[in-house]
């Protein structure tokens, strides 16, 4: 998916009956609830790592978009 250097954002919405969603645009399928807007934002943050994890093992990603690792000889 070629991202550059990716800088998500977790939009936080209240549902009218209290309920938090957290959504990150920039990974679609990336949506949760929670009880308050800090465990929405918690479980948006996981989510979206672990999609991010899924696209870097299925080659869609690369771990030079997101990061640069040393490599230690």
């Amino acid at each position: 998916m070629g991202w550059g250097r990716m800088q998500p954002t977790i939009c936080l919405l209240r549902e009218t009956n209290g309920r938090w969603i957290g959504d990150v645009p920039e990974l679609p399928g990336v949506s949760v609830h929670g009880a308050t807007s800090d465990e929405a934002q918690k479980k948006a943050s996981t989510l979206a790592l672990r999609v991010i994890a899924e696209e870097v093992e299925r080659g869609e990603m690369t771990m030079a978009d997101l990061l640069q690792f040393s490599i230690a000889a």
